[in-house]
């Protein structure tokens, strides 16, 4: 959009009254769904419950400065709801922020698997290794005994 023309369209709508505004609004929109270029930008949750909010307040028959007191109490509250929302992503980042450090210190495994470098508990003994798979371990050997001694 053209700063320019939008900086003029602001000054002219600032000498309206809140009526003159919605008659201007309805007519953008008009213009909105006959000639649009482009797709308006998706407006948040919080912004399409207020609109339809004040399209039903409007639609009802209110007087326009009802309606414009009963938004501004509803642009409020949306405000503080979007801070708390901002709040809570930024809260929800540094806490997976922090666990990750924390994981990262403790030296915490690799997922899905033990520590590379570590031993079993308990190895297997030499002979059990060297089995063939369904036959017994063999029995243990006596160790060699010592040069020059006698062994009975």
């Amino acid at each position: 959009m053209n700063p320019y023309v939008r900086d003029r369209i602001t000054r002219k709508l600032e000498t309206l009254n809140d009526e003159r505004l919605y008659q201007v609004l309805d007519y953008v929109e008009f213009l909105e769904s006959k000639y649009a270029e482009k797709p308006a930008p998706v407006a948040n949750v919080f912004q399409r419950f207020t609109d339809g909010v004040e399209d039903t307040l409007r639609a009802g028959g209110l007087a326009v400065g009802t309606v414009s007191e009963a938004m501004g109490f509803l642009n409020k509250a949306v405000g503080v709801l979007n801070n708390v929302a901002q709040t809570t992503k930024t809260v929800a980042t540094d806490v997976v922020s922090a666990a990750k450090t924390a994981a990262d210190q403790i030296g915490a495994p690799p997922p899905g698997g033990a520590p590379t470098g570590s031993t079993p508990a308990n190895p297997p003994s030499a002979a059990a290794q060297a089995a063939p798979d369904g036959a017994p371990p063999a029995p243990p050997t006596a160790p060699p005994s010592a040069p020059g001694s006698n062994p009975t």
